[in-house]
């Protein structure tokens, strides 16, 4: 909705209906209202001066906007789940309810007899503590003791209630609402509800069982929610200028991208305008040498093959990981956002051969892969590294492979095209929330997209008017879609996934 449907009439002038809004105190206004002396502000140097106020249906629109991505999250995400869980909730209501039924007579016959027992021992308590002399005398006595203190507590009140103004309300207030919760302790009756019962010795069997487990939502699977479309769609492209080829994207927001060249380094809008720059670049990198961590902050790789983290603003630049081992040389890095670590694929010449080394969020160096399970070299030289939602590590290598290993590091497969062995020049490479791994082909200039097991599923992008040949890819999470970076600087923005069913379709089907 781009506008105001419905007008508001103002509740201290009940004639006229909201036509501003007020921006420092943050509430509508009818014409009367904006003319009002409470909407003033007083400044020592200038006197008094007015609040801002706005045209309501501007107000709206910005505050529209700024809930926009919160308003397309509970469109999409929110209510789907909601319906697609619901028949879930009501089949656990049912069994639920019939699983009981099945102990309540037993429930009401064992609680019967408890209900007893703690009659007779109230009874008995009664006569026994109550009814004697010496009791009643010694409870007598300690009823004067505490008279004695409820006196001298309330003298202490009194002194400060005189004392400060503070203690004073707060003292009232603990007073008031020590008479409220007296006056509001409810009455409990002994009569029993239940109409069925339980056995004893199953309700110890079913207590036994239970166990306390970390707490949780309610979820669904990706692989339910979302589904490939049968031909992707290109939502927008743009040409840079300011980048000679796209060599490497790193996606930040639905609207923001880092874009790299090997030369520059580039934070650029989808409106094509250049946000920020980075220039302590290394020359000798053109791949995958830059990614985004959660907090939206650039990790890449400086001229001094150190590796360094810009900040959010774009205005304090640290050094995350210091080269200390010279004879390695760090090629790509990732931030996965699964374990968040950082993957960093190095490369050492004579002979040129190539690890994975992972890193902690504390700096620290938990893991590398540098040989199969026979021992031979995996990598020869990895220009691009990511890592699956199944923990599989992803490297696009110079050895016309994609090299898959398992979270621990042993090998699972190595992609060589479709069919098998009929050659590839693996570049950019990602992978989706659905597990799929997507990898640009330089040989055929196609996206190829294979499963989490090696097998070949199907061309994302073929020979396309809109770009020249695909070079790098990142995936959004957010929106599911697919940014494409070419050798000829244009940006494209692919759609290729959407949910089983329309939202309306499955309001349909509810109804």
């Amino acid at each position: 909705m781009n506008s105001i449907l419905t007008q508001e009439f103002c509740v201290r002038h009940p004639r006229q209906v909201y036509r501003k809004y007020c921006k420092h105190c943050q509430v509508p206004l009818c014409d009367s209202c904006s003319e009002d002396n409470s909407h003033t502000f007083k400044s020592c140097f200038f006197g008094k001066g007015q609040h801002t106020i706005l045209d309501i249906q501007g107000a709206y629109e910005t505050k529209r906007q700024q809930s926009k991505l919160t308003i397309n999250t509970i469109k999409s995400e929110a209510f789907f789940s909601g319906y697609v869980l619901m028949p879930g909730i009501k089949a656990d209501i049912k069994t639920c309810r019939t699983e009981i039924s099945h102990y309540q007579p037993h429930m009401l016959k064992k609680s019967q007899k408890m209900k007893n027992i703690i009659d007779s021992m109230q009874i008995d308590f009664m006569y026994n503590v109550f009814c004697t002399s010496d009791i009643k005398h010694r409870w007598l006595e300690q009823r004067r003791r505490l008279v004695r203190l409820i006196l001298r507590l309330q003298r202490y009140i009194h002194i400060y209630e005189q004392s400060e103004k503070s203690p004073h309300q707060f003292l009232l207030y603990i007073k008031t609402i020590r008479l409220s919760c007296i006056s509001q302790i409810p009455q409990h009756s002994s009569q029993l509800s239940m109409t069925e019962s339980l056995n004893k010795k199953k309700v110890m069997e079913l207590l036994s069982e239970i166990q306390i487990t970390k707490r949780d939502h309610r979820c669904i699977e990706n692989d339910f929610l979302l589904k490939l479309m049968p031909v992707p769609k290109i939502r927008y492209s743009l040409t840079l200028t300011t980048v000679d080829g796209c060599y490497h994207i790193s996606c930040v927001t639905s609207h923001r991208v880092w874009v790299s060249d090997g030369y520059n380094l580039i934070l650029t809008h989808t409106t094509g305008s250049t946000l920020h720059r980075v220039k302590d670049l290394c020359s000798d990198l053109y791949n995958g040498f830059h990614t985004v961590n959660s907090d939206s902050e650039l990790i890449y790789i400086n001229k001094d093959y150190n590796i360094n983290k810009l900040s959010k603003d774009m205005k304090t630049t640290t050094t995350f990981i210091k080269r200390i081992d010279f004879r390695w040389r760090p090629q790509c890095v990732y931030w996965s956002p699964f374990t968040e670590d950082l993957l960093v694929g190095m490369c050492k010449e004579e002979p040129l051969i190539g690890k994975v080394t992972r890193y902690n969020q504390f700096r620290e160096l938990t893991q590398t892969i540098p040989h199969d399970n026979t021992g031979q070299g995996l990598y020869n030289d990895p220009i691009y590294v990511t890592e699956n939602n199944n923990g599989d590590v992803v490297v696009s290598d110079s050895n016309n492979a994609v090299v898959v290993t398992e979270r621990g590091g042993r090998h699972r497969f190595s992609y060589t095209g479709h069919p098998s062995n009929s050659g590839i020049w693996p570049c950019g490479i990602c992978t989706d929330t659905l597990s799929h791994i997507l990898v640009c082909d330089d040989l055929s200039n196609t996206i190829q997209m294979i499963d989490k097991d090696g097998q070949f599923l199907s061309h994302i992008v073929t020979d396309s008017k809109k770009m020249d040949a695909p070079l790098s890819l990142s995936y959004d999470a957010y929106t599911h879609r697919l940014w494409v970076g070419s050798w000829d600087s244009k940006l494209c923005v692919y759609k290729y996934m959407t949910r089983q069913g329309a939202l309306t379709d499955v309001v349909d089907r509810t109804s």
